[in-house]
């Protein structure tokens, strides 16, 4: 019996190397195949031969991106409603015009004159006029969020959709499948419960049925009628109204756009829409001719859902390098990769003033034990980087030489620049930039030294140091 159970054992154990190679040798040939960056494509093959049966589930679950295939039928979609080329600019000949074409070039869109910008600060400012919006939309609202909660301010937006759902508006929401409470989803259930078309995007209680944290749509979209547009970093959350004093306040800033750009902007909500349900959204409730209502150009800048996911950090290295006085930068995470960290210091380095604004305690502590084993080479080049006090805040703004403006969803993170779907809004116009750039002098606390970040003990540094090597997934 003994000699048969070791018999057993022996064959078992046999049969567990020869699927831990084979699991290895597909990870290997997959990933040499798929993955473009060396650092992760290194990674996932170390993880996949030191730990195959681990290191391919992992792989399967986190490292495969199962949207391609019908985020390229989208594709032919949004290639039959126009395609790339090349368009005149109307913005003014001086040093930013090469971000201009550099940008078309990257998005395949035009930049857009005519159009208007109002800013709103929490969701004190912002819900009233979305509130308000909605219930004026006549035939079409679209609205897409990352995080929507069923409580009190969230409930006043369920209730405003499904009134204008019940007079004949063609309303449509998109929730995250994450963001908006994987399994419980209570916003999505009640919008479907008063008739209100809604999906999860990329959403299913089964991980392996789904990118299962990475791929979410990070975007906060609201879209009237095709000719008037919000959008920025805010969820729809009591968190978000100071007025109600909630135990964990969420600041925010976001935007109203009236012009020709909510055209691009309804066509991204549309696109998200057909690729998690497969329904076109088209006609003119959607699409209508839009007259200008102000004088800004501005551009949507969106990311995915496919694998062309690095349209926004490379707009930002775009205007990185065109930068020849200021870059303003205002995100709630502050975790850039080595090509945007090495950008912003050789901006500093030739002379350009570099000020990034952070919470001094972000939502996530372990962002910020990262945050502070990644920032010392800006630092040491003359980046300067400020702490904004509490309440936590968690503002996307980015302001390139007092005129160009990105507004959005998308934080300074790898998270968002490749794994997240986001979408941003540039702008050139002095009045916004103006107000931006005073927002974000206001918020300033105390400055982030070299000093402090060495006086860090050696456990301190170590658990910081140990973080950052998760940094592509923070």
């Amino acid at each position: 019996m003994n000699d048969l159970w070791t018999s057993l054992v022996h064959i078992r154990n046999d049969v567990f190397f020869v699927v831990g190679l084979l699991v290895a040798a597909l990870v290997t040939v997959h990933v040499l195949l798929r993955k473009r960056e060396v650092a992760s494509a290194a990674g996932w093959i170390g993880l996949a031969w030191f730990a195959p049966i681990i290191g391919g589930i992992s792989y399967f679950v986190f490292g495969v991106n199962r949207v391609q295939r019908r985020a390229r039928r989208l594709r032919a979609y949004s290639d039959r409603r126009g395609g790339r080329a090349a368009w005149p600019s109307p913005v003014d000949d001086n040093h930013l015009d090469p971000l201009e074409r550099g940008v078309g070039r990257i998005t395949g869109r035009p930049i857009q004159p005519g159009n208007a910008v109002q800013t709103y600060r929490d969701g004190d400012e912002a819900y009233p006029p979305m509130l308000a919006a909605i219930a004026a939309a006549q035939r079409s609202v679209g609205l897409s969020s990352y995080i929507f909660r069923n409580d009190e301010w969230g409930g006043r937006f369920i209730d405003a959709l499904a009134e204008a759902q019940d007079r004949g508006v063609a309303v449509r929401v998109l929730i995250d499948g994450i963001g908006g409470n994987w399994l419980l989803s209570p916003a999505y259930h009640a919008l479907r419960r008063k008739g209100v078309p809604a999906a999860r995007f990329l959403h299913s209680p089964l991980p392996w049925r789904m990118p299962f944290l990475n791929l979410r749509s990070h975007k906060k979209i609201l879209v009237l009628d095709g000719s008037v547009g919000f959008t920025g970093g805010m969820n729809i959350a009591d968190a978000n109204v100071m007025a109600t004093h909630p135990r964990e306040p969420v600041q925010d800033t976001h935007f109203r756009i009236e012009g020709p750009v909510v055209c691009q902007l309804t066509e991204a909500f549309v696109q998200d829409w057909a690729f998690a349900t497969d329904e076109e959204l088209k006609g003119d409730a959607w699409f209508p001719d839009t007259a200008n209502r102000g004088a800004a150009p501005a551009r949507v800048i969106d990311s995915g859902p496919d694998e062309d996911i690095e349209k926004i950090e490379f707009a930002v290295l775009q205007a990185v390098a065109c930068a020849e006085e200021s870059i303003a930068i205002m995100t709630p995470y502050f975790l850039p990769d080595e090509r945007l960290t090495t950008a912003l210091a050789l901006a500093a380095m030739r002379g350009v003033a570099v000020d990034v604004v952070i919470p001094e305690k972000s939502d996530h502590f372990v962002v910020d034990w990262a945050t502070r084993a990644n920032v010392g080479p800006l630092l040491d080049d003359g980046v300067r980087i400020w702490r904004c006090p509490p309440p936590f805040r968690h503002s996307k703004i980015t302001v390139v030489d007092g005129e160009w403006c990105l507004v959005g969803s998308c934080n300074w993170d790898i998270r968002s620049f490749r794994l997240n779907f986001e979408l941003c809004v540039e702008i050139y116009d002095r009045a916004l930039a103006a107000t931006l750039m005073d927002l974000m002098q206001r918020s300033r606390g105390t400055a982030l030294t070299q000093t402090e970040i060495d006086r860090r003990s050696l456990p301190t540094r170590l658990r910081d140091a140990g973080v950052r090597l998760m940094l592509p997934y923070l």
